[in-house]
């Protein structure tokens, strides 16, 4: 049989006519006047859901208490334990969905919603991190109006932002934080380097075969090699490579999709304050933008467009060597919240349970 502790709370009668009260309960440090919990269940209720990521339903039911019990005690830890972010030198912008879309009918016409929440993550290497705020919405303004909300001492603090190559994200930024260096995560670039290549593969085959590629086609049973990293392939794996251009190519486009591929990953693999080289990096992205006139493509043009336009923000990375990967990684659980909780009709809750879930972590 489980234990049931039962607290009977006197009253107390004042017998002085002139007392507004008149009447009194007893009140302890564990049992807070009008409450039917005690402070110690409480704080167990808001660690099971809070530090393990459960679902409120699930620590209800161990606790023996109601749904909205649970989402009170939610509601008042969040009013105690969030606030404004403390002050770091460098944050990482992401977006995450929030929701599937949903449209609205209005007076004028039907109007989506933007299921998109923008998630900001203390990158300091010196912090524990975690999430220290979000923003609906992935648009400058939702940048500039959640950081109109902090402090100036964290504003001015902060130094490096680091973000995927959003164009929104970067003027929102500028504009918020204007004395901060924006860095160009690599990941995304050396994607974008891929799906060029995946692109000129796919233009290729069409144009030869008429048709999308098959398991037949020598590039397409290789497609993933393609994408591989050149200087992780061994010698088996260079022949197979090899034995690709020379069946599969005619035009020779693929292979220089592949070179231009390459030539941009070595430029962003030399990085961070012992790996930077001006010279270096000047030399080797003049071999890219020479690699990428010479091969006369469409996808490998854009591709050059898309690193000029993003160059200082790219330099920034080679020189700091800073990447938005915690911020990818805090995405992982952001997600993770709300598969446990079925999703979220409620953007409060939503943000209330990631927040405290970031904040019970970085305690830790």
């Amino acid at each position: 049989m489980p234990l049931r502790l039962w607290v009977c709370k006197r009253r107390f009668v004042c017998g002085e006519q002139l007392c507004a009260r008149r009447s009194f309960t007893e009140v302890s440090g564990q049992v807070p006047a009008r409450s039917r919990l005690t402070t110690r269940l409480r704080r167990k209720v808001s660690a099971a859901v809070t530090a393990t990521n459960r679902a409120m339903s699930e620590v209800a039911a161990e606790y023996g208490v109601a749904w909205w019990t649970v989402h009170r005690i939610l509601v008042a830890t969040a009013v105690e334990a969030l606030g404004q972010a403390a002050p770091t030198t460098m944050i990482g912008i992401d977006e995450t969905r929030a929701r599937s879309v949903r449209w609205f009918r209005k007076e004028t016409g039907w109007a989506r919603s933007d299921p998109w929440m923008t998630s900001i993550v203390d990158l300091d290497p010196a912090h524990p991190g975690g999430i220290i705020g979000l923003a609906p919405g992935r648009s400058g303004a939702c940048v500039e109006a959640w950081m109109s909300l902090q402090s100036k001492e964290f504003r001015d603090g902060v130094e490096v932002v680091a973000i995927d190559p959003s164009a929104p994200y970067a003027s929102g930024i500028r504009r918020a934080l204007p004395q901060a260096r924006i860095v160009l995560d690599h990941f995304h670039l050396v994607l974008l380097a891929n799906t060029m290549l995946t692109d000129v593969r796919q233009r290729v085959q069409r144009e030869q075969q008429g048709r999308r590629g098959m398991k037949v086609d020598p590039a397409w049973a290789h497609r993933r090699l393609l994408l591989r990293a050149g200087n992780q392939l061994g010698p088996k794996a260079l022949a197979r490579l090899k034995t690709v251009f020379d069946t599969d190519d005619p035009t020779n486009e693929i292979s220089a999709a592949w070179g231009v591929k390459e030539l941009l990953a070595q430029m962003l693999r030399a990085h961070g304050p012992n790996g930077y080289s001006r010279h270096e990096t000047s030399t080797r992205r003049t071999r890219f933008l020479a690699a990428c006139v010479d091969a006369d493509m469409p996808e490998a043009t854009r591709l050059a467009g898309t690193i000029e336009k993003w160059w200082p923000e790219i330099e920034a990375f080679l020189q700091l060597g800073k990447t938005n990967a915690r911020t990818e990684g805090y995405n992982r659980v952001i997600k993770q919240i709300k598969r446990v909780a079925c999703g979220f009709r409620n953007q409060d809750n939503y943000e209330r349970r990631i927040m405290l879930h970031s904040a019970a972590h970085r305690a830790a």
